[in-house]
């Protein structure tokens, strides 16, 4: 399962794999990587200093450092979408917020 943890949408960690299908064909681990990695990019062109964030083996962590407009609305967005797959997936993907 996908673990979202969000902490005051200024932190958030994403764990886990969703197993809902083999590796390489797996919907829903594609689904938020792509999310998640496009967000990631989108803020990172807008303003490189307004996250930080770690991409490790089986972890994405993302910290906003600035908020703003534009970072707050494409972090919102992303969380939306996740929120929309989790609906839809409720045994593969799993939001906690703190």
């Amino acid at each position: 399962m996908i673990k979202i943890d969000i902490k005051d949408q200024n932190k958030i960690i994403i764990t886990g794999h969703a197993n809902y299908d083999d590796i390489g064909k797996d919907i829903v681990c594609a689904s938020v990587s792509s999310i998640v990695i496009t967000t990631i990019n989108g803020i990172l062109e807008i303003d490189e200093d307004a996250i930080e964030y770690e991409d490790l083996d089986n972890k994405i962590e993302l910290e906003v450092i600035k908020n703003n407009d534009i970072v707050n609305k494409l972090i919102k967005n992303m969380i939306f979408m996740l929120e929309v797959l989790e609906k839809d997936y409720p045994k593969n993907i799993k939001i906690l917020r703190r």
